[in-house]
């Protein structure tokens, strides 16, 4: 769109049109309220924990057609008092991003191309891996001769995607492989 010296003018002068307005009295609050709730109509409010960090900031998602439509901070919440992280503030795109991968991809050694593979295939091949890495360089004992069950083969990087639980499990995991390098995405 080509935007010419009289398109801008009278844009502006509706611009300048509308903001005055409010200063002559007219309260556009309800319009902004009944427009936000559209929205949101219908649907059926849940208070949900943000998973992405440990301080558990209450959400309330709004569900329709079981489909989440919108999220916001819980102002009832006393730590957060309704406001929340970017993380926090991001759910509700994350849900529907287009960029976000739904099926697993695999790019063979040496090849440039990801092919689609079925989770069975690709939580059978991620098996297959750790067991052979852990077989390959489990550390016993030291050079001292004590006891030590040490992988040093493999690391474990956290994400702020999962919530406490799932880190916990992750990580007790880990540990009975023998893994001692981890760290997590959400304290770099």
């Amino acid at each position: 769109m080509e935007l010419k010296r009289r398109t801008f003018l009278k844009l502006t002068g509706a611009g300048v049109a509308c903001a005055s307005l409010g200063q002559l009295g007219l309260n556009l609050r309800p319009s902004e309220a009944y427009a936000a709730s559209l929205k949101i109509d219908g649907a059926k409010e849940v208070i949900t924990v943000c998973p992405f960090c440990s301080v558990s900031c209450h959400i309330v998602a709004y569900v329709k057609d079981g489909r989440l439509v919108s999220t916001e901070g819980d102002p009832d919440y006393p730590i957060n008092e309704g406001s929340l992280c970017a993380k926090g503030a991001a759910m509700l795109t994350m849900t529907r991003n287009e960029h976000r991968l739904t099926k697993p991809l695999y790019r063979a050694p040496n090849s440039t191309e990801w092919v689609e593979k079925d989770w069975d295939w690709t939580l059978e091949r991620i098996a297959q891996r750790v067991k052979e890495t852990r077989d390959k360089h489990l550390k016993i004992k030291n050079d001292a001769g004590q006891t030590v069950n040490r992988l040093d083969a493999m690391f474990l990087l956290g994400t702020s995607h999962a919530d406490n639980e799932e880190c916990s499990l992750v990580h007790q995991a880990m540990r009975g492989l023998g893994v001692v390098h981890m760290d997590h995405q959400a304290r770099i």
